[in-house]
């Protein structure tokens, strides 16, 4: 298994770790509830350095982003990112990424962990295919990255760095000096929902900006931060997670992200005739938040019925919410079915649970 430059020092904190995108990862230090409610009421800092990174740059490197992603790249000005997916020809979804705007001809792409590899293949089709010539660099090996997420996260932050924090809005970043550390980029984004920053920055430097970030966090009441409550975080908030609530056979519309699917002038993007005509028509099924009104838990994978016992659909993520101890949980139904409000039934060994679409 790949590491990180930080695996040692979770391994020597008694993480319980697993492999995650061929990475061993820590899934939780002490408890999820416990690390769930951290970030909601304090800060927490996660490793995800697994994440995947590369560069476009050239005199078409916009033209190129906007041909391969569904969202309007040319609504973005340097310093801005943005939230979007690649279409995969077929009317699914390659992954989705955020993109990082340094200016028209440099930009900085985030990947999932897991999709590294198929998307830098992706990226070097659609760029010698469509004969952009952008200068394309696989640079996942070259960064680290600490997302340090909650509501005190900008106040514990503020004090390792001269950059005026909160005058940084939501989905935009800088590159600046951080924990004494240089370049690093700082970028207020995020995964789940509770606020805060993402680092960039070389591996060498993992062990300085680590313990900086916890020698000003013991007023903060800081902890680190495992993959569980990652889930469980993103999850309460209705963040999508590619593999499980979109892949390569959902389309961006049936998964509900028709807010980066642009259908604007001049935006020409790969399946756009397809999913313009699928909008038209309206979709078959639909990505569709519920709460459970009985006990069980909903796993990946579990059937979703009518109130006859039909299937209509199936579960693409589930959990218990520490927090809340809600049961909660996403899956694609047939339309007829997906209205808000509406009634759907979990299948949890054999016994059809209720649940309110919500």
């Amino acid at each position: 298994m790949k590491v990180t430059p930080f695996t040692d020092i979770h391994i020597a904190l008694g993480a319980k770790m697993a492999e995650f995108a061929g990475y061993n990862m820590p899934i939780q230090y002490t408890t999820i509830a416990e690390e769930h409610a951290c970030v909601r009421d304090k800060v927490g800092v996660f490793d995800v350095s697994h994440m995947g990174e590369f560069w476009v740059k050239g005199d078409k490197a916009e033209d190129f982003l906007q041909h391969i992603t569904t969202n309007d790249l040319r609504k973005l000005v340097a310093g801005k990112a943005q939230y979007t997916c690649l279409p995969n020809g077929k009317g699914g979804i390659v992954d989705d990424l955020i993109i990082y705007k340094y200016s028209t001809t440099k930009y900085f792409c985030v990947v999932n962990a897991a999709n590294i590899d198929k998307d830098w293949a992706w990226f070097c089709k659609q760029n010698d295919e469509g004969g952009f010539g952008c200068n394309l660099e696989n640079a996942s090996d070259r960064y680290a990255q600490l997302a340090v997420q909650g509501p005190l996260a900008t106040e514990m932050l503020q004090k390792l760095t001269d950059l005026d924090l909160s005058a940084i809005p939501y989905y935009a970043f800088r590159e600046w000096s951080f924990a004494g550390v240089q370049p690093v980029i700082i970028s207020n984004t995020g995964y789940t929902g509770a606020g805060g920053f993402e680092l960039y920055f070389a591996p060498e430097y993992g062990k300085q900006i680590w313990d900086a970030l916890f020698e000003v966090g013991k007023e903060f009441g800081l902890q680190p931060i495992g993959l569980g409550a990652r889930d469980s975080l993103r999850l309460e908030k209705w963040y999508c997670l590619y593999g499980h609530d979109i892949d390569d056979t959902t389309s961006p519309l049936e998964a509900g992200l028709g807010w980066i699917t642009k259908f604007v002038d001049g935006n020409d993007f790969i399946d756009r005739a397809y999913l313009e005509k699928q909008k038209a028509e309206g979709v078959q099924r639909k990505l569709v938040h519920f709460e459970l009104t009985e006990r069980g838990i909903a796993r990946n994978g579990y059937d979703i019925c009518n109130q006859e016992g039909e299937k209509i659909g199936f579960v693409t993520s589930g959990i218990m919410i520490p927090t809340t101890k809600k049961s909660i949980g996403m899956g694609y139904v047939q339309t007829p079915y997906a209205a808000k409000d509406g009634s759907i039934y979990i299948k949890i060994r054999e016994k059809l649970i209720h649940a309110k679409i919500v």
